[in-house]
């Protein structure tokens, strides 16, 4: 690699990737935080349910590996998601070494509440695109994004949000109203 690019080369390009990658995520985050509020989740409890669901159930590692999140945060956020009896933990007969999590049935309602009241108009990142949507035709497409993290994180990853999206392309829950108001009123179970 040395051959190939200077240091000040590596330098700028990291600094470059860093500070794109820490805005767009500030973005990202106010506007998940922003949407899950209504629903006492935060990001990485939401993100658990959703890895959960759109899986068909997960082990912890699993949640580790594609939620990019410590196993000891996926862990913790999922007892307290057991706790609010949104998640159930199981071990498999044919795995006993890893510990698996399966959205209980109050946790695929909470969940899908959380889907269907998303609303495009709440997403600076989703209106960032906008305009290259109307010159292109089309949302960009993240191809070279989408290799780079294949080459960080492997085929496995790459595999998982595929499977991930679709599921989401599948899913006709996503295009119900959700009566928003139930969840606001409802208090979070003490842990």
């Amino acid at each position: 690699m040395k051959d190939k690019i200077s240091k000040r080369e590596a330098i700028f390009y990291s600094h470059k990737m860093a500070q794109l990658s820490k805005a767009l995520w500030k973005a990202i985050e106010k506007d998940w935080q922003d949407w899950i509020k209504p629903f006492q989740l935060n990001i990485n409890e939401h993100h658990i349910l959703w890895i959960s669901y759109h899986l068909k159930g997960a082990s912890i590692s699993e949640i580790s590996k594609y939620g990019v999140m410590h196993v000891s945060t996926a862990f913790n956020f999922s007892k307290k998601l057991e706790k609010r009896g949104l998640l159930q933990f199981s071990k498999r007969e044919n795995d006993k070494r890893n510990t698996y999590v399966e959205l209980t049935e109050e946790g695929v309602e909470l969940l899908e509440a959380t889907l269907a009241e998303y609303n495009p108009d709440d997403n600076s990142v989703l209106r960032g695109v906008l305009p290259m949507t109307e010159m292109y035709g089309k949302l960009p497409e993240f191809l070279d994004l989408s290799a780079l993290i294949k080459e960080i994180y492997g085929d496995e990853y790459m595999e998982i949000l595929e499977r991930s999206l679709e599921s989401i392309e599948t899913d006709s829950v996503i295009n119900q109203p959700t009566d928003l108001e139930t969840y606001k009123k409802q208090k979070p179970k003490s842990s």
